[in-house]
């Protein structure tokens, strides 16, 4: 249905790919914009996301067709961006207002969180999620009320009342993890690393999530999960924001080091920062001589790993 309403929009399917093409008709709407013919933007934008599937072509047709109002058009292209593996953040963004517009306050946070799991700092994005918040106030969600109260009564749930075996019982008691919410606030690496904590244990504990629909670490994930939130308000008071900002290849680490921050998809030095020794320890080939690099490399910097609580 949807892709039927972007083909009727673009014309896809119209004529065969041509991407010299597509970029050329890209151009004369750049000027066309800069001339402030906008309706003549339009249509070299449209020629372009016809003949050519980069994403700044339709995103430059939706966010003029949005300026002339035609707003269902320009809906259907951002959602089509949005639905994208790497959507553009300005179309995140401007969807986030569409649909606070319309009164779809829980999509427009969805676009937002979107934007603000991986860039915490986005200013506009943060902008905009305090005015969605607030319009959330203003309008009593049946629907969402109950949903919640319903996860918050999961997540409260004990995890003695779980069939798990003797020693992972024992393990979590320790741990000082006591419902299913503080299990989802702790990783593989995490659990792991405790004495007495095996392989077996683990996969027990996670076949229980999986059948819950639920993962370890799921509750570290975003910007709004409670311990990151906190973690980052932490480094916020310490370190100056442009530091947490700092890509990791400031550190300039050895190459088995970087390797592992890689597949911990660690960006930024706050990024780091939030992250415990056990989860680094749990990635593969990282070992003590890569923990004490890491560790004295950020002490530089002024900060630490974060600590399990």
């Amino acid at each position: 249905m949807a892709e039927d309403v972007l083909d009727t929009i673009i014309g896809v399917g119209a004529g065969a790919a041509d991407p010299k093409a597509a970029a050329e008709h890209y151009q004369r709407g750049i000027k066309a914009e800069a001339e402030g013919d906008r309706y003549r933007a339009i249509e070299e934008f449209r020629k372009a996301a016809e003949l050519g599937d980069l994403q700044e072509y339709r995103f430059k047709l939706a966010m003029h067709l949005d300026l002339v109002g035609e707003e269902e058009q320009a809906l259907a292209i951002y959602e089509d961006l949005a639905s994208r593996p790497q959507p553009p953040v300005n179309a995140l963004v401007n969807l986030s207002i569409l649909y606070e517009d319309r009164g779809d306050i829980a999509r427009a946070e969805k676009c937002l969180r979107q934007i603000l799991d991986t860039n915490p700092t986005h200013p506009r994005a943060r902008l905009y999620m305090k005015d969605v918040q607030a319009s959330r106030d203003m309008y009593y969600d049946e629907e969402h009320v109950r949903d919640v109260a319903k996860r918050n009564a999961l997540l409260d749930t004990p995890v003695t009342d779980f069939e798990l075996s003797v020693r992972a019982r024992n393990c979590l008691k320790k741990m000082n993890i006591r419902t299913l919410g503080d299990l989802l606030k702790v990783t593989e690496a995490e659990l792991l690393s405790y004495k007495n904590f095996g392989e077996t244990s683990l996969h027990e504990i996670k076949q229980m999530l999986t059948v819950k629909g639920l993962r370890l670490g799921q509750g570290l994930e975003g910007q709004f999960g409670r311990v990151r939130k906190d973690r980052y308000e932490e480094l916020r008071g310490t370190v100056p924001e442009q530091v947490l900002n700092k890509p990791i290849s400031v550190l300039d680490l050895s190459v088995r080091a970087r390797k592992a921050l890689q597949l911990l998809n660690i960006q930024t030095l706050g990024d780091l920062a939030m992250r415990t020794e056990a989860e680094l320890m749990g990635v593969k080939n990282f070992g003590a001589t890569s923990l004490v690099e890491v560790k004295e490399k950020l002490k530089h910097h002024g900060m630490a790993l974060r600590q399990l609580e």
